[in-house]
């Protein structure tokens, strides 16, 4: 019998999706407007831009609860 998906993975893969979606199309504007981003040497600017939707599914994981497992032993 498979295990069932704990609650981590299904809330870090949640956000991760809409990180990766939502999120990036704001920061994709963000990276446009080079005035926000101005105080970061070019190099660095995108992968600043990058943690933010790791941060987020870091956070999210980190914030879900565990499953409980039942009937191990």
């Amino acid at each position: 019998m498979a295990a069932p998906v704990e609650k981590k993975v299904t809330v870090a893969s949640a956000a991760a999706f809409l990180g990766s979606t939502g999120l990036l199309a704001v920061l994709a504007a963000v990276q446009d407007n080079a005035r926000l981003v101005e105080f970061l040497p070019d190099g660095l600017s995108p992968f600043v831009l990058a943690l933010v939707p790791t941060a987020v599914t870091f956070v999210a994981g980190w914030k879900a609860k565990h499953t409980p497992r039942t009937g191990l032993r």
